[in-house]
């Protein structure tokens, strides 16, 4: 998992069907200072996030565990909202 702040989102009419119903979010990568590290990415949001959250990710295959994900077309995601990070 990494940590990350929502800074955008992405608005896309015209894609894979698999990505109906799924908020795109663009993110950066922070560190346990909430220092930006990396460059912006998008991730599909399954928690509600909103622009100036800071969030958990996973990528990979992690994020298609469920059946119903399967066939997605993601390999980023936002699995969790940060409340604190305690270091």
């Amino acid at each position: 998992m990494y940590m990350a702040k929502v800074i955008g989102n992405v608005v896309a009419t015209r894609k894979d069907e698999s990505l109906v119903g799924y908020k795109l979010m663009v993110v950066r990568r922070i560190d346990a200072n909430y220092e930006f590290i990396g460059h912006e990415e998008v991730a599909a949001d399954y928690t509600g996030a909103g622009i100036g959250d800071y969030v958990l990710l996973c990528k990979g295959s992690a994020v298609r565990v469920e059946e119903r994900k399967k066939n997605v077309a993601i390999d980023m995601a936002i699995i969790g909202i940060i409340d604190t990070i305690d270091v």
